[in-house]
């Protein structure tokens, strides 16, 4: 077990008690941006995650909690159901001698994470997944205290970015580094142009992939809302291609996911015509990301060599007009 994940499981014992599991057994499932743990205690099961600290406030942890409770209750997408401390909260305070982390508590989720077993769900499930959650942001009354953070340019790709700053990827060399700059230009160009009006940007999930869903005879069960918050719908489109965004596969993805989205949510020509900068955008954003997690998988198996992958990228986003717009374009005519 590394440090951070032995670190998380200090925190994860000391907020059993809240919970009246005192004795329960305690088993790391992962170790990403938070630390989450699977708690069993008289054969039941239950999912811990311990927050990280000084990314979300306490009003930011319950509003997104508000959010995944909306959902379950009025529409027919599925998320883990929130179990409450023994006095009524939704997220308790864990105390570790003058430390302190954030920690909440789930049912737990039967089923595989669909991207262990893709055979289970298709890419136009998931779009059409996400249109329902876009449907139920655009009808959902928040409540008064609602907060969550904003995915907008200068939190994705300012120097002081909320993934950190691409210019500072592993093995970036200068000439990469120019093309990378030159298609950030572009993209800013193209979203200021393209703007945050109420049918373009909202409240999204904003890492909606295979990876986030978890499956179970033909059920699927939407997690990982750590980074829900305010930003362009397409967001999430860009996050279902992370990691392949340079891969062959990566157009058939992107249209099987408009395929499902469609059959719940309309999707206008002009969005069609920016998703080459926003599949763009989630490159800069993970190469970014990269760079301040060196401990994370993705960053041990691809941090040698992602940097020249989003420079190739670039160049193509910059070259090829035909680059994710063959079916997409005809399918909006």
């Amino acid at each position: 077990m590394s440090d951070m994940a032995a670190d998380y499981e200090r925190f994860a014992r000391a907020a059993l008690g809240c919970y009246g599991l005192d004795g329960a057994t305690v088993t790391l499932l992962s170790v990403s941006e938070n630390g989450t743990f699977l708690v069993t205690k008289d054969g039941q099961r239950r999912v811990l995650r311990v927050h990280r600290p000084g990314y979300h406030s306490l009003a930011a942890i319950e509003s997104e909690l508000d959010w995944t409770e909306s959902l379950r209750r009025d529409s027919a997408i599925t998320t883990p159901e929130v179990i409450r401390a023994t006095d009524g909260r939704r997220v308790v305070a864990a105390h570790v001698g003058d430390e302190t982390r954030l920690v909440d508590l789930f049912t737990f989720v039967e089923g595989t994470i669909a991207e262990d077993d893709a055979s289970d769900i298709s890419f136009g499930e998931l779009g059409a997944i996400t249109a329902a959650l876009h449907e139920h942001v655009r009808q959902w009354i928040r409540p008064a205290a609602f907060t969550r953070f904003r995915w907008d340019l200068q939190t994705m790709l300012g120097s002081d970015g909320r993934w950190g700053d691409w210019r500072n990827a592993p093995s970036l060399g200068a000439a990469d580094a120019a093309t990378i700059a030159e298609a950030e230009r572009k993209v800013i160009d193209r979203l200021t142009a393209y703007g945050m009006g109420p049918q373009r940007f909202g409240l999204v999930h904003n890492d909606l992939r295979m990876s986030n869903l978890m499956v179970h005879q033909g059920k699927i069960t939407v997690i990982d809302f750590d980074d829900c918050g305010w930003s362009w719908y397409l967001a999430d489109l860009g996050a279902v291609v992370s990691f392949i965004e340079d891969s062959p596969a990566a157009p058939r993805i992107v249209d099987e996911w408009l395929d499902g989205y469609r059959r719940v949510r309309d999707i206008a020509a002009a969005d069609l015509a920016e998703i080459p900068t926003f599949v763009m955008l989630r490159r800069l954003m993970l190469t970014a990301w990269i760079g301040t997690h060196p401990e994370s998988e993705p960053a041990q198996t691809l941090g040698s060599t992602f940097a020249c992958g989003t420079a190739a990228l670039a160049h193509r986003y910059l070259t090829d007009p035909s680059w994710f717009r063959v079916r997409t374009a005809a399918a909006a005519r």
